[in-house]
């Protein structure tokens, strides 16, 4: 895994040393909207990322505090994958990009975007509240 070290103190820069890599990205929002958690079913996403580059930014978002591992209950030599208050955060971020990428290529799924046009803080409160904690 490659070591992370900020290039300056500017807070565009420090989030892109994170999230400027769009596979990082991409297991965000397949965990955030696609309810995914396990290694295969991010293997497995339509993009098709490599096995090496996946264990990569899975452990990337670990050590960083976006995700945590545990051991699977139902298959103990499997690990799943949960969100951290570091990528609840994010959400709104997420649901902007999916916003942004849908005005300007509208061949994807629409059901999300027409959710966000329809209630924007709506929608994005629904995601994060799913993540949370019920007595946040």
């Amino acid at each position: 895994m490659k070591e992370i070290k900020n290039r300056s103190d500017c807070p565009v820069s420090f989030s892109l040393d994170f999230l400027g890599d769009k596979w990082t990205l991409l297991i965000l929002r397949d965990i955030i909207i696609h309810d995914k958690s396990t290694y295969n079913q991010f293997l497995y996403s339509a993009e098709k990322i490599a096995t090496n580059i996946l264990a990569d930014r899975l452990a990337m978002l670990d050590k960083h505090g976006f995700l945590t591992k545990e051991i699977s209950a139902e298959k103990r030599s499997s690990a799943v994958y949960r969100v951290t208050e570091k990528t609840v955060d994010l959400i709104p971020i997420i649901m902007e990009l999916n916003l942004w990428g849908a005005k300007y290529n509208p061949s994807g799924d629409q059901g999300l975007v027409d959710e966000l046009k329809t209630d924007k803080e709506g929608t994005i409160r629904k995601y994060q509240q799913k993540f949370r904690p019920s007595s946040h």
